[in-house]
């Protein structure tokens, strides 16, 4: 997996130096060159070592025979960031087995980093083991989360986004939603949350935060599965806490109001 993610991440860096361009499927969200060819790469690499692996694939390709094994192909996350030159983006490997997920690759061409987890046996980043943050304050942790392209006006996220900064020492939004679930298994930030994402966007990432150490449910702390629509990840010391912010914000508790504009 981990080879198949670096040669693919290879072949979106030499994409992302020639600017290629890209197109839009449907009203914002972007498609590049980019993304097709590293799919093709990716889809050809697996069916080649493992054609009878059933596979789905963010921009379409997809092998459904009944197979016990399944891969989740997100070829290039963060294609936006990718588009306009902003140097946050990567590729995410998921695989399960029998539903359960079982290893989990994500590669960051820009910086050479390279996650991967495995079931049961913890998370690595470039070979070397990490765990999540041990903070434990709600105040003091550094948290991420995103935004659909589609419909964004309809996206509840705006009003936790505004509470959740109030609440902690900061939100960053970059763009993907699978570099920022394994920025939560190597302890850069404290939790992540994000609605209405996709298996591929979350099948590698969701794996690498567990073996790290961390926690994942729904956002009223229920259990999580690949076709969840809420996404909430910590470090599991302040889970908890956060399942509280969210249910309050939800309920409209102790929402601080808008400053006034001077």
């Amino acid at each position: 997996m981990s080879e198949i993610a670096r040669e693919a991440g290879a072949l979106l860096m030499t994409c992302f130096q020639r600017r290629i361009g890209f197109q839009y499927k449907g009203d914002v969200d972007l498609v590049t060159e980019a993304d097709r060819v590293s799919e093709a790469l990716i889809t050809e690499r697996i069916r080649a070592r493992w054609p009878r692996h059933d596979l789905v694939a963010e921009e379409g390709a997809r092998v459904e025979t009944g197979s016990p094994y399944r891969w989740y192909v997100d070829p290039l996350d963060g294609t936006t960031n990718f588009a306009h030159g902003f140097p946050v983006f990567c590729v995410s490997l998921g695989l399960e087995h029998k539903g359960e997920r079982i290893a989990g690759v994500l590669y960051d061409p820009t910086r050479d980093e390279l996650f991967a987890a495995e079931k049961g046996s913890g998370a690595y980043l470039n070979n070397r083991r990490m765990h999540v943050s041990k903070i434990r304050n709600l105040a003091e942790c550094l948290c991420a989360t995103g935004f659909p392209s589609h419909k964004r006006h309809q996206n509840p996220n705006i009003f936790f986004y505004h509470q959740i900064t109030l609440a902690t020492h900061g939100v960053r939004r970059a763009g993907s939603a699978a570099l920022d679930l394994a920025s939560v298994a190597c302890g850069r930030f404290e939790a992540f949350w994000e609605f209405n994402l996709n298996p591929w966007d979350t099948a590698a990432g969701v794996l690498l935060v567990e073996e790290a150490g961390g926690k994942v449910t729904a956002m009223d702390g229920g259990p999580w599965n690949l076709d969840s629509r809420q996404t909430l990840a910590t470090n599991g010391l302040v889970h908890a806490d956060f399942v509280r912010l969210m249910q309050d914000i939800l309920a409209g508790r102790g929402q601080a109001p808008l400053p006034a504009l001077s």
